[in-house]
């Protein structure tokens, strides 16, 4: 099976911290030179240093706001104009704040729909003349189980990551002649400031300790625990290797059996 991303770039964005960083990790295991994409400039330097370089890679940042869409644009512009390659693009990024969809204003439904869909177009775009040019490319993007299955209490974020999967699907059929997949990889409840969150929430709401709250969010999983980052960094990195070359417009659950659909 040929795992080896050896020669090829990647850019993960979100990748200061979680999923984002684990998967910054394990590509740049595989061998790729991995291009790191966040707001905070001193996080992304530690980041960095997180990265091995035993296949002589080199590895970069780019600083950008995600709730910025501008700033994203400048930065992947400005990284292709002085480094044209890139074979891998990972779409990550923080979810939108919790609460009832009915509660949701609409501001927050925009705000949402900016920093997931569009900053994903945006980077898509950019990207896609260097893959095709090299007959190459893998996109990812790290969604959530609740495009098989809504989440109570993210209902914001419910609407938002079911459109970026509906996109995926649309352009997967457009891209797949060029030897380009894009796919999507849907965490379930995992090890993350995102999930202390909802943890914090829950209780807040019910009146229950964090404790018994997670207790019990683990009894609604299959293998009794919650995912770890690197286990959701596994199966993107997998996506995006030459052994998932006809793995196409797919979503894949990394939640331990939760999901209750097919």
């Amino acid at each position: 099976m040929n795992l080896d991303l050896t020669g090829k770039t990647a850019l993960v964005c979100g990748s200061t911290q979680g999923i984002g960083r684990a998967t910054a990790v394990e590509l740049a295991l595989l061998g790729a030179n991995v291009v790191l994409m966040a707001r905070n400039e001193e996080a992304l330097k530690r980041a960095l240093a997180d990265l091995t370089t035993k296949s002589d890679q080199t590895h970069r940042y780019i600083v950008a706001d995600f709730s910025q869409p501008n700033a994203v644009k400048k930065g992947i512009t400005d990284y292709l104009y002085r480094f044209p390659d890139l074979e891998i693009l990972i779409n990550n990024t923080g979810g939108p704040a919790g609460g009832p969809i009915v509660e949701a204003k609409p501001e927050e439904f925009i705000q949402a729909f900016h920093n997931h869909l569009v900053n994903n177009q945006t980077l898509v775009q950019a990207a896609f003349p260097a893959m095709k040019r090299a007959g190459y490319g893998r996109i990812v993007n790290i969604i959530s189980t609740s495009v098989k299955q809504p989440i109570v209490g993210l209902g914001v974020s419910n609407t938002i990551r079911g459109a970026v999967a509906q996109w995926a699907k649309t352009l997967s059929l457009e891209i797949a002649s060029f030897g380009i997949t894009i796919n999507n990889v849907l965490p379930g409840y995992t090890e993350t400031a995102r999930l202390e969150s909802m943890l914090s929430m829950r209780a807040k709401s019910s009146g229950k300790t964090e404790n018994e709250i997670a207790a019990q969010m683990k009894s609604e999983i299959p293998t009794g625990r919650f995912v770890t980052p690197e286990e959701v960094a596994s199966a993107v990195a997998f996506l995006c290797t030459p052994a998932a070359a006809s793995i196409n417009g797919i979503n894949v659950p990394v939640d331990g059996g939760r999901t209750g659909s097919l």
